[in-house]
């Protein structure tokens, strides 16, 4: 555990004096990241103190500016100094005191008060920072993010002008408040709800065309991520919860009230909640099964090479095939693509040697590399911190659900023999049409209803079934549990059923709404504003006790507040 010093500024002292102790602390002294981080390199990686789980790739922290943040075609600008020197000293010391995964909100409000302290070519010496810098900080976050991506960072802040005011790091102290409003959700009615709902949840189009695919897929990409998209079909599941499944996740039981037979899932929640058996829903259970069945037998390849090398760590995986090459003291370029690849050739080969920078020797008629030289490569290849695949729990890579042959998901290169991964959110994420790349509904010509592709995000599962069960009465506490929360407030983010929903099921569950009486009946149907009630194209409207009623030429249709449908007279 990293060292905690607490730093305490001189009562005495000005702030320039307060900065440049406080920034010596964190640089000499502090732990944080550890005590061999170099702290004035502009990218720090933290990939061995920060764990994303069902993320392979390195977690880098980069102090870079407000305008160069997103700018992937150019080399990333840093921060002015002396501003650059107290960010890092602010990020080490904060998650000295307050460790978190979620460090980029952090970076991102100190991007954007040092982007407002030298908007007009002013200094970057934080000890200038005011509250008109906060002000703009703020504004520049409005403008940039979604209202509440804006509202969290904001937040930071309000924390960031605290934190220099209690140090005294500002000539001037900080009485500063967020000013932007978080995201309500209390309105459920209208084209901005409606709108705010379809992104949130996937399209009937969506869900027919993932069907399809499940049925149709052969190919190893198509077949892992339809299996994937089934299993968070079933229960309101974090993709990287579905990720870190073991092979031995699935469990079979008994209803004591009933003796019938139960299926689950053993679960581990991402976000601190205690580990549980998700049980499937009987509707599902036969789907689930078949993508756990399907997943287990696409991924069994490279669980026997990850037992290989828990064995044996120091020696090159071959299959039984190809086992009399280990005798040999070279390869040929032939013979390296049988070692390294499922399907490929001797060009591929040599690139991969090149690649390595292994001494290639010009033989007699060919080309040919050392065996311990490949030996030693492919070794190298194995992925960070093997065997373990994920730190928080000790799981091997062996015992994991979704572990592949390195590239097995990749659209054009050749999948190794001899070389595992984990599978990533990111290889999920493209298949299913979030970004650029080919996926999956391209592969089958899937398109929504109005012709345009499909895009998917894995956590619309998750918004969709929490909507449902909400929409079906399930208890908060139930929803809580089913989704893996530690509290029934985080149900809120997820609940997106309109008013007329929850009207509906209310008068359902009462009963006949032509016999209700009391409250219930008096209740009003949701009022729309002038102006988007425009947009419903009707062309005039009267609100009465029980609904809102148009007056349409020579018919009258109701639209109940219960059904939202037109119920023409």
């Amino acid at each position: 555990m990293a060292d905690l010093i607490q730093f305490v500024p001189g009562a005495e002292t000005d702030a320039e004096a307060n900065l440049r102790g406080f920034v010596d602390i964190c640089r000499n002294q502090l732990t944080a990241f550890g005590p061999t981080l170099n702290f004035d390199e502009d990218v720090w990686d933290v990939s061995g103190h920060i764990k994303l789980k069902a993320h392979s790739k390195a977690v880098r922290l980069i102090f870079s500016t407000w305008a160069t943040a997103r700018n992937r075609k150019y080399k990333s600008t840093p921060l002015a100094e002396p501003f650059l020197s107290f960010a890092k000293a602010y990020v080490r010391y904060q998650h000295a005191m307050r460790p978190t995964k979620g460090i980029g909100i952090r970076i991102t409000a100190l991007r954007s008060l040092e982007a407002a302290l030298t908007e007009n070519g002013d200094s970057s010496n934080p000890v200038l920072i005011s509250t008109h810098t906060l002000n703009r900080a703020s504004a520049l976050l409005k403008g940039r993010m979604s209202a509440g991506a804006a509202y969290r960072t904001a937040c930071h802040l309000e924390h960031i002008a605290e934190f220099l005011t209690k140090h005294q790091l500002t000539m001037v102290p900080l009485r500063w408040r967020n000013s932007l409003q978080p995201v309500s959700s209390a309105r459920r009615v209208g084209i901005q709800f409606d709108d705010k709902r379809a992104a949130k949840i996937p399209s009937p189009a969506a869900l027919e065309a993932l069907a399809k695919v499940f049925r149709l897929a052969t190919q190893p990409a198509d077949v892992l991520v339809s299996s994937v998209a089934a299993i968070m079909c079933s229960a309101p599941d974090r993709i990287n919860e579905v990720l870190l499944l073991q092979e031995d996740c699935e469990v079979n039981s008994t209803v004591p009230s009933t003796e019938q037979a139960a299926y689950g899932l053993r679960w581990r929640p991402a976000k601190g909640a205690q580990p549980i058996v998700k049980w499937i829903v009987s509707s599902m259970t036969d789907v689930v099964r078949e993508a756990i069945g399907k997943i287990r037998a696409l991924t069994q390849d490279a669980r026997t090479v990850a037992r290989w090398y828990e064995t044996n760590p120091t020696r090159l995986y071959l299959p039984a095939s190809l086992e009399y090459l280990r005798t040999q003291d070279r390869l040929s370029m032939r013979e390296v693509a049988e070692v390294l690849f499922e399907k490929s050739n001797n060009n591929s080969a040599k690139q991969w040697c090149i690649s390595q920078h292994l001494t290639i020797a010009k033989g007699t008629p060919n080309l040919s590399v050392a065996f311990a030289d490949v030996e030693a490569a492919v070794l190298r290849m194995l992925p960070r911190g093997f065997p373990i695949a994920e730190f928080n729990r000790d799981v091997k890579y062996s015992e994991a659900l979704f572990i592949v042959k390195r590239n097995t998901l990749h659209a054009k290169s050749s999948a190794f023999r001899c070389v595992i991964e984990m599978v990533t959110y990111g290889a999920i994420a493209q298949r299913l049409g979030d970004g650029n790349h080919r996926s999956i509904f391209d592969t089958y010509g899937a398109l929504e209803t109005d012709g345009s592709p499909i895009h998917l995000k894995t956590h619309q599962f998750r918004h969709y079934l929490n909507t449902l069960a909400q929409a079906g009465g399930m208890s908060q506490l139930d929803i809580a549990k089913w989704s893996g929360r530690k509290s029934i407030h985080q149900n809120q983010t997820y609940d997106h059923v309109s008013d007329r929903d929850v009207l509906a099921l209310v008068r359902e569950t009462i009963g006949d709404s032509h016999r209700t009486f009391g409250p219930l009946a008096t209740i009003r149907a949701p009022m729309l504003p002038r102006d988007e009630f425009a947009r419903l194209k009707v062309p005039a409207a009267h609100t009465t006790e029980f609904a809102m009623t148009s007056l349409c030429c020579r018919v009258s249709c109701t639209v109940t507040a219960s059904t939202a449908t037109n119920k023409c007279a």
